[in-house]
C-alpha cells in the first residue's frame, strides 16, 4: 500500500543496477556503502546503531515499521544511518510502546527510504557481488545522474568514521537494563558476589551502544566513558578495574588512535574486554591484521563456537574481520569461530587479561547465550583487584 502522496524514489548501486520504488522518510538523496540486515525483529536498534555510520540498510524481513518507534529502545540519540531499504512499509504502528511512525521518525532527521522494491533481489545481489556504495534519492530520478554521485563516494574500505560518532566529553553511565530482562537471565545463570566497593570500568566510545553500558551497569560496575582518542594516561588517572573496548562503524584498520592507545594499554595489564570493532582494535594492537568482508555479516542469527563448546547464537553487525593466518599464536588463541564461514569471532591472550568476541552479547538473539561474557568480564577484574591488593600487601 502506498502512502498517501508518496514520492517516487531511485535506488542505484555503484555497479549501475538500478531500483525504483517509492520514498518514505524524507524527501532527500542518501549516499553510502549499501548491506542487509537479515534480523526479524529489533529495526529501531539497527536504526540508532552508530556502527551503521555511513551505510543504507535493506531489511530482508518483508515489513518495516510495524510495531513504530519509541526511546526506550534507541541504541543512540539519533538514527546513525544513511538511508533504509524495505519491501514494504506499515503507515499506522500498532505497538503500546509506540511514540511515533517509523516514516515521521526518518523524516524528522532527514533519512530517507524506498520501499516497493524486490528486497530479495537485492540482496541476493549484495550477496554474489559483494556490499558497494549505492545511493537513495526522490530529487535525482535520472539513474545515471545518480550513479555519478554514487561513483564519486569513498569506499568503506579506509574510512575512518569514529570521529562521527564517538562522545565529545567523557562521561558517567548508571542506567542497568530492565527488571524483565535480568529475571529472564537469572534463571539461566549463577549470580556474582559483586565487591562493597564497585568495579570502575573505563569504556572506550568507538560508537558504543546503549544496551552495552546497561549491561555493565547491571553487573555493579561504575562505568565512565571516554572518548576514542582519550590517552593512555588520562584513562589510567580513572584507576579503572578494567577497561572495555566498543563498538563502532567504518575500518578499524585506520583507527590509528585507538590502535596505539589500546596497545600502550597492554603494558598496564589491566583487564580488557572488546565487542565488535573493539575486538578488531584489540586484534590490530596485538599485531593482527583486518580485511573486509564481501558482504558481512548483519542480523540476529549467527551461529558462532567452537568445536566441544556449546553453539551460541549471535547478533552480528561488521564488514571487516581478523585474519586468523595473522593473530601472533604464540600468544594469542582464537576462542570462537563464525560457524558459516569460519572467520574469527573471538580470541583471548594466554597470558594477559585480555578477551574479545566480533559479536554483540548484549543484543540478546539467543536470547541470553553469551551474556556470560560480561560476567566473565566481571570475574577477571575481580581477580585482578584481588591479585594487585594482594601484591601490594
Amino acid at each position: 500500500m502506498l502512502f498517501s502522496g508518496a514520492q517516487p524514489a531511485l535506488l542505484v548501486l555503484a555497479d549501475g543496477t538500478t531500483y525504483r520504488g517509492w520514498s518514505f522518510g524524507a524527501s532527500a538523496t542518501a549516499i553510502g556503502e549499501v548491506v542487509f540486515n537479515t534480523g526479524m525483529t529489533g529495526y529501531q536498534e539497527v536504526l540508532t546503531d552508530p556502527s551503521y555510520r555511513g551505510q543504507i540498510i535493506s531489511f530482508t524481513y518483508p515489513e518495516l515499521g510495524n510495531t513504530g518507534v519509541n526511546p526506550e529502545d534507541e541504541e543512540s540519540g539519533r538514527p546513525q544511518i544513511k538511508g533504509a531499504i524495505a519491501r514494504n512499509i506499515c503507515s499506522r504502528p500498532r505497538n503500546w510502546r509506540s511514540t511515533q511512525s517509523l516514516q515521521d521518525y526518518l523524516k524528522k532527521y532527514g533519512i530517507p527510504g524506498i520501499y516497493g522494491i524486490d528486497t530479495r533481489a537485492l540482496t541476493r545481489k549484495l550477496r554474489s557481488s559483494g556490499a558497494m556504495n549505492g545511493g537513495i534519492s526522490t530529487e535525482i530520478l535520472d539513474p545515471t545522474d545518480l550513479l555519478m554521485r554514487v561513483q564519486e563516494a569513498p569506499s568503506m574500505a579506509g574510512l575512518n568514521l569514529v570521529r562521527e560518532v564517538s562522545t565529545q566529553s567523557a562521561y558517567e553511565w548508571s542506567e542497568v537494563t530492565g527488571a524483565a530482562w535480568d529475571y529472564t537471565l537469572k534463571s539461566t545463570s549463577t549470580a556474582i558476589a559483586l565487591p562493597d566497593q564497585p568495579l570502575t570500568v573505563v569504556a572506550i566510545d568507538f560508537g558504543i551502544k546503549k544496551n552495552i553500558l546497561r549491561r555493565l551497569a547491571s553487573y555493579g560496575c561504575r562505568v565512565i566513558v571516554v572518548p576514542a582518542d582519550t590517552s593512555p594516561e588520562e584513562i589510567l588517572k580513572y584507576s579503572p578495574d578494567g577497561i572495555f573496548l566498543s563498538n563502532g562503524p567504518g575500518d578499524p584498520a585506520t583507527v590509528a588512535e585507538g590502535i596505539a592507545t589500546t596497545k600502550a594499554l597492554l603494558t598496564s595489564e589491566k583487564p580488557m574486554f572488546g565487542i565488535c570493532m573493539g575486538h578488531q582494535i584489540l586484534g590490530l594492537s596485538l599485531g593482527a591484521e583486518t580485511f573486509k568482508l564481501k558482504f558481512g555479516h548483519r542480523g540476529l542469527n549467527q551461529p558462532c563456537g567452537m568445536s566441544q563448546q556449546p553453539v551460541e547464537i549471535t547478533s552480528q553487525n561488521h564488514g571487516f574481520a581478523i585474519s586468523a593466518e595473522s593473530l601472533p599464536n604464540v600468544e594469542v588463541e582464537i576462542t570462537h569461530l563464525n560457524l558459516n564461514d569460519r572467520t574469527v569471532a573471538g580470541l583471548r591472550h594466554k597470558t594477559l587479561p585480555l578477551f574479545s568476541v566480533q559479536y554483540h552479547p548484549e543484543a540478546s538473539p539467543g536470547p541470553h547465550d553469551a551474556d556470560y561474557l560480561f560476567e566473565q568480564f566481571v570475574q577477571t577484574m575481580l581477580l585482578h583487584r584481588q591479585q594487585s591488593a594482594q601484591a601490594i600487601g
